[in-house]
């Protein structure tokens, strides 16, 4: 998967500015994918370079023009052909547990303090998540098919957190049997 194909999934038939994208790209797609607001403007520079959307200029009175970005039909069937591939798991690539694995280096404290610290950064991303849950799928029986698949990211980010936090709990008790100092 590409960011490409996130923005355009985004988008999907709405028409935003790259900052209104970059909100709503922030809010409904950060379970799973992540992307700077720069990263995004030079997506959309490159998706429209391809023909994959469009953009209209619109004039403001005391403030710069608004560039509001559309789907086109070019870019509907690239997100169709790439929605037709196999999706590949993803491979993990995590800092923190090169970390753990390098950790008999320095002091048991130090991995243990980054261990918690990533405990509650996990923490805090499933309370927002439990909360964007209760606001926005209060009934999931009466959700369409679009919400619905909307809400499944939601509780797939809400399984990595939970799994997360889980294993931060299992190393920390785990590496604090340890003798070493």
């Amino acid at each position: 998967m590409s960011l490409a194909h996130t923005i355009l999934a985004t988008l999907g038939s709405e028409s935003y500015s790259g900052y209104d994208l970059w909100k709503k790209f922030s809010q409904t797609s950060k379970y799973y994918w992540q992307a700077t607001q720069q990263q995004i403007y030079r997506e959309l520079g490159k998706l429209e370079k391809d023909g994959a959307i469009t953009s209209e200029l619109i004039p403001q009175e005391g403030r710069p023009n608004k560039k509001l970005y559309q789907v086109t039909k070019e870019g509907i069937e690239k997100l169709k052909i790439w929605l037709l591939e196999p999706a590949e798991p993803m491979a993990i690539r995590e800092e923190l547990l090169v970390k753990v694995i390098a950790s008999q280096l320095v002091s048991k404290s130090v991995i243990l303090q980054e261990i918690e610290r990533h405990h509650q950064i996990h923490s805090q991303k499933l309370s927002e998540y439990k909360e964007i849950e209760q606001r926005e799928f209060p009934d999931i029986s009466q959700l369409s098919y679009e919400k619905k698949c909307l809400y499944v990211t939601l509780r797939c980010g809400i399984r990595y957190e939970n799994y997360r936090i889980d294993w931060c709990e299992e190393a920390i008790a785990l590496l604090e049997e340890c003798d070493k100092e």
